[in-house]
């Protein structure tokens, strides 16, 4: 724990009579695979975040909600609640750059519910946005800046 205090896993309180176990944590991990511990720690590790996601999903784009009458309505539901999910996990990427990823709702408040009002000044409209100078910085920075996808097109 000393070596990494933000490392995942639970203290144990198996073997309480032990204090050298307080100084480390434990996962476990049931499997009916035949694999040996080291491969199936690192088969189980990468999934580690499709929960969180699955849970974004349920909690945020409502993909435990909709259950329409046919199927095939049901199926483009859920391809649209997906591509929604896309677009938000881009934007993420691509235009906030933040270490930790935000969930919908946050981003809700934090980047698009924001108070606005036009004013007209001689010909032109302008847009006002209510935000805090300390906001405002943020916000302005997520439109002044240049957006590069390392994308590669070839004619094929």
């Amino acid at each position: 724990m000393k070596q990494r205090p933000n490392a995942a896993g639970k203290q144990l309180s198996l073997f309480p009579e032990y204090e050298i176990y307080r100084n480390y944590r434990y996962s476990a991990y049931v499997t009916n695979l035949e694999l040996s511990a080291p491969d199936v720690w690192r088969t189980y590790r990468a999934r580690g975040d499709a929960e969180n996601r699955i849970k974004e999903l349920k909690q945020d784009f409502g993909a435990d909600s909709f259950n329409l009458k046919g199927f095939f309505a049901t199926e483009a539901a859920l391809i649209f609640a997906m591509i929604a999910y896309n677009l938000m996990s881009l934007f993420r990427m691509f235009v906030l750059h933040e270490k930790t990823q935000k969930n919908l709702s946050t981003l809700r408040y934090r980047t698009f519910a924001v108070g606005a009002y036009f004013e007209k000044i001689g010909d032109n409209i302008k847009l006002k946005i209510a935000l805090t100078k300390k906001r405002r910085k943020w916000f302005q920075s997520l439109w002044d800046y240049p957006l590069e996808l390392p994308l590669k097109i070839s004619n094929a």
